[in-house]
């Protein structure tokens, strides 16, 4: 027991040594790749928690614009509202924004709800560039630290240079370009991940939107006019 626990701690022990010898064989371009890595996580963390439904599209908001528009009664129209203005998410400023241009032109409605939805999917953008800028530039770090790898080997290359430790060279001067590509791949992935869901959610708020422009339109339709101030004076003359 005690000897496979050893065994283990010194497995352990010769990955680590390991890493950190494929680090140090990188020189500066390992660390500034390390650098992306460490940007990238924190880029993918900052995305996971700003994009999360209940910052942007919350179930229950989205299931009572749902049933408003389906026609069923609206259980709490001043605390919907309510919620609507307080807009601590970005359906809730959405809908502010449809319900309080609702009264408007429907070509100035249209205008102020897009301008509003082009704001919010600005901020659902945010840190996205982060992914472009790391999946360009961990390769060509890579690549570079490759190629001064290699300048380096091939400089030493001489008339009794060994054949062996040249290839021990070229091997180690590839350790930054496998690195780099190592940080792009998972970074296109998490961009692809962040891009679709954004594309999702905002393809979803439109149509709330919609619903929530005819529901308030159709209810407007559908109160009584109230008779204007000027016919009351004109039934007492007539009396």
């Amino acid at each position: 027991m005690m000897l496979n626990s050893f065994i283990l701690a010194e497995a352990e022990l010769s990955a680590f040594a390991k890493v950190e010898q494929f680090i140090d064989q990188g020189g500066w371009f390992m660390v500034a790749i390390i650098c992306c890595l460490l940007v990238t996580i924190a880029a993918t963390v900052f995305k996971f928690v700003t994009l999360g439904h209940s910052l942007i599209m919350p179930k229950h908001l989205a299931h009572q614009i749902d049933r408003v528009h389906a026609g069923d009664k609206m259980e709490n129209e001043a605390q919907l509202m309510a919620e609507f203005q307080q807009g601590d998410t970005a359906l809730a400023r959405l809908c502010f924004v449809a319900s309080h241009n609702a009264k408007r032109g429907q070509d100035e409605a249209k205008t102020a709800i897009q301008s509003a939805a082009r704001e919010e999917v600005v901020k659902m953008n945010a840190g996205m560039p982060i992914f472009d800028v790391i999946i360009t530039i961990a390769p060509l770090l890579g690549l570079l630290g490759t190629v001064s790898g290699l300048i380096f080997v091939f400089a030493r290359i001489g008339p009794d240079a060994d054949h062996a430790e040249i290839a021990h060279g070229i091997s180690m001067a590839l350790n930054t370009t496998v690195a780099g590509l190592v940080v792009a791949v998972p970074t296109v992935i998490a961009q692809s991940h962040f891009s679709r869901k954004i594309e999702t959610m905002t393809a979803r708020m439109e149509v709330l939107m919609s619903k929530v422009v005819l529901s308030i339109s159709s209810a407007r339709e559908s109160q009584p006019a109230q008779p204007s101030k000027a016919s009351k004076p004109a039934k007492k003359a007539r009396k």
